[in-house]
């Protein structure tokens, strides 16, 4: 047991990894949690314990192992687990949300980052899952609904994903398309692009300009 939100915890379990096993080829730091769906200016406690284990719980499981990692001799992978809704921000989930573009920012910055190492063998890799059917989600919904994913699908992909070393490994599911995740972050960059108001895919004013770019 590791509480990723404790730099402490996190390190004795890199300590243990490698007493007991010699080596770390792969680090994954998939943990994760929806914490509150409080709007943004409440629950403070919510926002930073959703921060906690989300955005930190991922930083501190590379501060531990990568120097390690690095000393390795053969390739190895850091693959840190986002979201879509850290791309596209839907609204409701904000606290969520926002802690997993963190991860997207930050896994960003590790990938760079290794990349200024002369012969590096980490390399570092964002996995965004499509609506996948996890324990922490059978807790809500007894049964598999039929557009999920099992995460065993998950895995799969992002094994197919690793062998051609992409960054960005976005999964689909059974009712997402890979071209529908496009054009929503299409959508949400160009929101920057063009100055159009915040979320503008759910503004009421571009409901139908939204619709008419997804008919293209």
């Amino acid at each position: 047991m590791c509480d990723v939100t404790d730099a402490f915890q996190v390190e004795e379990l890199k300590q243990i990894a490698y007493k007991s096993f010699g080596r770390v080829d792969c680090l994954m730091n998939n943990a994760g949690a929806s914490v509150t769906s409080a709007l943004p200016w409440e629950d403070l406690s919510g926002w930073k314990k959703q921060v906690d284990i989300n955005l930190w719980g991922v930083i501190h499981g590379c501060h531990a192992f990568i120097p390690s990692m690095l000393k390795s001799d053969e390739s190895v992978a850091v693959i840190n687990t986002g979201s879509k809704q850290g791309i596209t921000n839907p609204p409701g989930g904000y606290a969520y949300n926002m802690s997993k573009a963190g991860v997207m920012n930050y896994t960003q910055s590790v990938a760079h980052g290794l990349r200024q190492i002369e012969d590096c063998p980490v390399s570092a890799h964002l996995l965004v899952p499509g609506f996948t059917y996890t324990n922490m989600i059978s807790k809500f919904i007894p049964e598999k609904p039929p557009g999920a994913w099992a995460a065993t699908e998950v895995i799969d992909f992002m094994i197919e994903s690793l062998a051609k070393d992409d960054f960005y490994i976005i999964c689909p599911d059974n009712e997402t398309p890979r071209d529908l995740d496009n054009k929503r972050m299409q959508w949400a960059m160009d929101d920057l692009i063009n100055n159009r108001p915040a979320l503008s895919r759910w503004h009421p004013d571009f409901a139908a300009a939204y619709e008419a770019f997804l008919a293209k």
